[in-house]
């Protein structure tokens, strides 16, 4: 729970527990609804496997408790918002979630309630022909839509703070399209053969039977039980905004001062949170989480009117503690101004909030290589600059993809040099992943200098210092023109590291830090404490001839 994804207050947790709940049943059934596109066998397979998970006392419990909690949660959101000014995928999000219910209803109540009320068979063809071919067809087809989407917005605003989640993003993407279209496929080929088969007097009384119809008095008494749900729906949403307009009304008669500092001065309602100000008042405020305490990106310094303002509450304390923020550090999405503040937005998005994502930078310990070719500039003198530039390209092309087979990505090309960093999940792979690299680009130079030899050419001779240390990893220049780089100590330490190696005489240089973290065990004697120039302490590293003889002791 210690996760950046589960950050945020009790109700934050259980919305997003009961979403994952409702999500998880939505795809196993619209996977199950695609499978009549086959035959009418595996729909009907599937659909039993699924009851008796989903149908298990035990199971519905939980399914429904769930429907309850997140609808619930979201009528409640609604009704303690400050202001119906929101992103727009976070109104989409409102609104979809708005409008599932009218379906939904119907659709459970036409499912469950009447299995369990009047002992229907409920299988997918009782559904399916119960909606064909009127316009229940296209609502519950919306419906499926509706869901589909509410549920993927709400999981790629959950995951977008983690750090894997960017990469797949252009994978999950074609499954989000795929899993819905199935369905509908699935449910056009059923409901075609199933109306064709209805069609047929003697079939029809056979499917009738099998399903145990609803008699004209049930299906009376069923739109009934749906029109008083959906009764209470609209009670329990009229209750949510008449709550809303009521706090507003109260708070309208109270207003506090808010100062930016480089910004604007605005009068706000008391009550707000100063995230809900900004929003409210089109000022830019970054807030990647969506003003629920599970990032930081909204963090203020309150220079004036701090003391007036609550202590933190446990959500905002874990996630100000996550960054180490300073003194005077407070959420924006968690104080509530009731006296006039001044505050100055660390973060400001200026409208973009890609640029504001990117931007922010994350802390990991992390492998550095740096790498320099010795002997450049003597061996290029009197050069074409077009052979000069042959001879980088063939000598990065021969040991880069030993640096990327590892898991490393090369941040930077310098002349004849690169410097790369290994991003894996924690300091323990990725100094391994650098121990490999290091050995395996020592073998790549080894194939490569036997083809100049035969070529006539010189062999090149290298230098790489390695090190495992604290990066910031985040973009870093103008907006629109910002690389993602790295920045920190553990740069630097690599880059000194590998200018010793030219004095040594030796091919690589690692630092103790890393070997100890990869679980190296080969022989550690010749280890010695090196003063490198911008480090303040001393650098305990390991000489090592040829990295790939490392490599080698690594295997063994």
């Amino acid at each position: 729970m210690n996760s950046v994804l589960w950050q945020g207050s009790w109700a934050t947790r259980l919305r997003i527990g009961s979403g994952l709940i409702l999500f998880t049943f939505a795809i196993f059934h619209f996977i199950n609804i695609g499978l009549g596109l086959f035959h009418t066998d595996y729909l009907h397979g599937m659909q039993d496997g699924r009851k008796a998970v989903t149908r298990h006392d035990v199971t519905s419990v939980i399914l429904y408790v769930a429907l309850l909690f997140h609808s619930g949660l979201a009528l409640y959101s609604i009704s303690k918002r400050r202001t119906l000014r929101m992103p727009f995928s976070t109104g989409l999000q409102v609104v979809l979630g708005l409008l599932i219910p009218l379906q939904l209803i119907s659709h459970i109540v036409q499912t469950r309630y009447a299995h369990e009320v009047f002992n229907v068979n409920d299988e997918m063809g009782y559904i399916i022909i119960l909606m064909w071919p009127s316009n229940v067809i296209w609502t519950q087809s919306l419906l499926l839509l509706l869901v589909w989407i509410h549920g993927c917005i709400g999981l790629h605003m959950w995951l977008r703070l983690s750090r894997w989640w960017s990469k797949t993003v252009p994978y999950l993407i074609g499954l989000a399209v795929f899993i819905p279209s199935f369905a509908l496929a699935g449910l056009l080929t059923e409901g075609r053969r199933l109306w064709t088969d209805f069609a047929d007097p003697f079939l029809r009384d056979q499917y009738i039977e099998h399903y145990n119809w609803p008699t004209p008095e049930e299906f009376q008494a069923l739109f009934s039980v749906k029109n008083n749900a959906l009764l209470a729906f609209w009670i329990a949403l009229g209750v949510s905004l008449a709550v809303y307009v009521l706090r507003k009304l109260w708070r309208r008669r109270h207003s506090v001062r808010v100062k930016y500092v480089e910004g604007p001065e605005v009068v706000a309602e008391k009550g707000m949170t100063l995230l809900e100000i900004s929003q409210a008042n089109g000022i830019p405020h970054t807030a990647l989480c969506g003003g629920k305490g599970r990032c930081t990106t909204c963090r203020v310094i309150v220079e004036d009117g701090a003391a007036n303002l609550p202590d933190p509450s446990p959500t905002e304390a874990r996630s100000l503690a996550a960054v180490s923020a300073p003194e005077g550090a407070r959420l924006a999405c968690q104080i509530r101004p009731t006296e006039p503040i001044t505050a100055f937005r660390m973060f400001r998005s200026g409208g973009g909030r890609n640029r504001a994502h990117a931007s922010q930078g994350q802390e990991r310990q992390l492998a550095v290589l740096f790498l320099d070719m010795r002997g450049f500039t003597a061996r290029t003198t009197g050069q074409l600059p077009y052979d000069i530039v042959f001879l980088l390209n063939r000598f990065f092309d021969a040991i880069v993809p030993a640096i990327t087979a590892d898991g490393g990505v090369v941040d930077k090309y310098m002349g004849d040099g690169l410097l790369a960093v290994f991003e894996t999940s924690d300091a323990k792979s990725s100094a391994r992943a650098g121990l490999r690299a290091a050995a395996d680009v020592s073998r790549a130079l080894d194939i490569f200098n036997r083809q100049l030899e035969a070529e006539g050419s010189p062999r090149i001779r290298i230098g790489m210092g390695l090190h495992l240390g604290d990066l910031v990893l985040g973009e870093i220049g103008a907006a629109g023109n910002a690389a993602r780089t790295i920045i920190g100590d553990a740069v630097n330490v690599a880059s000194r590291l590998e200018a010793e190696t030219k004095a040594l005489g030796v091919e690589l240089l690692v630092s103790a830090e890393l070997l100890q973290e990869a679980g190296h065990d080969g022989d550690m004697s010749s280890l010695r404490s090196f003063n490198l120039r911008g480090v303040t302490r001393p650098i305990p590293a390991l000489p090592v001839p040829s990295a790939a003889v490392l490599g080698t002791e690594m295997a063994a």
